[in-house]
């Protein structure tokens, strides 16, 4: 029987698109492809979801591949939190919706350490029962041992649990430790009936 709800939170309760991070900045063309490709796509950023640089180092990693024109634009990518976060449509309705049913509500994420801060501003934040950040851990999921900090930390059995994340692949890693998931595409309807699928009581 699910008691407890497991979200990720990239394009699940926040959208996550670096093409629409860098357009926000007004670049666009081949310095919009530069950023996306040495910002975004680089072992840096892995390293700061698995706590392993911090953004000053990914910084100074960033500017020795990239022109010194876009220097300016780097604080404002790695600090994109401060600017306003894009909602998932109906997410934060969804979670208060599981919350007054029961249900406890958890976060997995691979994000920086600095989730803690901006944390609040996430859509539904102050429905959640506890949240395990990858960076605090020095791990990224689909790792198996992000699940079971997750577990432990809470006191949670997996097989109580149900995962919402926008990778096949980490819901396939939570899946062998024994929590099952599903799959979400943005599509919030098909969502809801995945909810009802396994048991949890949501609205159609």
């Amino acid at each position: 029987m699910v008691k407890n709800i497991v979200f990720d939170m990239g394009n699940v309760l926040i959208r996550w698109d670096p093409a629409r991070l860098i357009a926000r900045l007004g670049v666009n063309g081949a310095d919009a492809g530069l950023l996306l490709r040495e910002v975004f796509c680089d072992q840096e950023w892995a390293g700061l979801d698995r706590g392993r640089l911090t953004e000053e180092e990914a910084a100074a990693a960033f500017r020795e591949r990239l022109p010194e024109r876009l220097h300016a634009c780097l604080p404002r990518l790695i600090y994109w939190w401060k600017d306003p976060l894009w909602p998932v449509e109906g997410m934060a309705g969804l979670v208060a919706e599981l919350k007054a049913a029961g249900y406890g509500i958890y976060l997995c994420s691979n994000a920086t350490s600095a989730l803690h801060t901006y944390f609040p501003r996430i859509p539904g934040a102050e429905h959640f029962d506890g949240l395990l950040v990858s960076a605090d851990w020095k791990l990224l999921k689909p790792q198996h041992e992000i699940f079971e900090l997750l577990y432990k930390a809470y006191a949670l059995d997996p097989a109580s649990c149900f995962f919402i994340d926008d990778s096949p692949a980490n819901i396939d890693g939570a899946i062998v430790t024994g929590m099952p998931g599903t799959v979400f595409d943005g599509d919030l309807r098909r969502l809801r009936r995945d909810l009802r699928r396994a048991g949890i009581a949501v609205r159609e």
